[in-house]
This record gives C-alpha cells, sequence and structure tokens, in this order.
C-alpha cells in the first residue's frame, strides 16, 4: 500500500530566501551601527568631558573625532573596526592623570575655585604639586556605553529580524 504525503515547504523556501539577502545585508548593517555606535559613544565622551568639569576650554571637547588622524582609541569586532579618539597631546594627561613640575609656571587666571588656562598670559599660576589625578572621563564613558551595550544590540537585532523575517 503506498501512501503520498504532501508536504508544502514554500515558506522553508521563503525562509532561506530572506536568509540569504539578509547574510548579504549583515556586514553593512554591522558597519552602519557600528557607526552609530560610534556616534553615541563620542557623546557619551564629551558628555563626561562635561560633567566632570575636565577642561575650561573647548578644544578636548570639540577634539573628539571617528576615525580621525592620530586617534587614540579603537573598537574592533569581527573585521570591523572604528576608531574613536584625539589628537590632542595632552588628552590622556588628562584621562589618567600625570607628573607635573613643582615651580613651574602656568599662564592663565583664576575663576572662583577653578584656574583657567590662557596660553600667552602675563599672569597665572606656579605649580606646586607633582601629581594631578586624572579625571577617568573616557573609562567612565566606556563604561556607561557597556552597560548599555545590551539593550543597543538587542534593539538592532530585533529591528533585523523584522527586517528580514
Amino acid at each position: 500500500m503506498a501512501t503520498q504525503i504532501n508536504i508544502d515547504t514554500s515558506e522553508m523556501r521563503q525562509f532561506f530566501e530572506k536568509l540569504g539577502g539578509a547574510k548579504e545585508d549583515f556586514q553593512k548593517e554591522m558597519q552602519q551601527w557600528l557607526e552609530a555606535l560610534g556616534n553615541d559613544f563620542l557623546t557619551t565622551v564629551q558628555e563626561e568631558i562635561i560633567r566632570r568639569q575636565v577642561m575650561d576650554t573647548r578644544l578636548l571637547l570639540v577634539s573628539f573625532q571617528k576615525g580621525a588622524e592620530g586617534n587614540v582609541w579603537s573598537m574592533t569586532d569581527g573585521g570591523l573596526t572604528l576608531e574613536v579618539g584625539t589628537n590632542v597631546k595632552y588628552a590622556d594627561w588628562v584621562e589618567n592623570g600625570h607628573r607635573q613640575q613643582p615651580g613651574r609656571f602656568v599662564p592663565g587666571h583664576w575663576s572662583g575655585d577653578r584656574f583657567i588656562y590662557t596660553p600667552g598670559a602675563s599672569e597665572g599660576m606656579v605649580l606646586k604639586s607633582s601629581w594631578v589625578e586624572g579625571k577617568h572621563y573616557f573609562e567612565s564613558a566606556v563604561r556607561i556605553i557597556e552597560v548599555m551595550m545590551p539593550d543597543y544590540m538587542e534593539a538592532k537585532m530585533n529591528q533585523w529580524l523584522a527586517k528580514y523575517f
């Protein structure tokens, strides 16, 4: 006795066709997502510089860029790399702390309890301490992004799955 079973595999074929299309777009989608993440990270770094009252000049604040010459930090995942940083020489000193030379004159002026560096000013201060603690603004921004990352990834995966399936 022969029995014929009719199986409709059209939905499975459609699924695999969509999967093939998704695979082709995946690298491009991931690069775009990483670029967006980099922009969010830059914003977070700048917010931390402001929140921690790191500098009275805006040079450090506006110097953070994505993919610029001389960047200091990079993120790599599966062949995708995003460089984020600054080419401002003192950024690392402000982040991690630094030694200074007691007795050295620094031009600028005081505004309340904050010293405002003013290159070429005739007034200023003479350094007394040999160690300046770092502000760890970049490290803080990394921690903030790491906390937000699972939500970012889940939202992107849901968006990607909704697009293809």
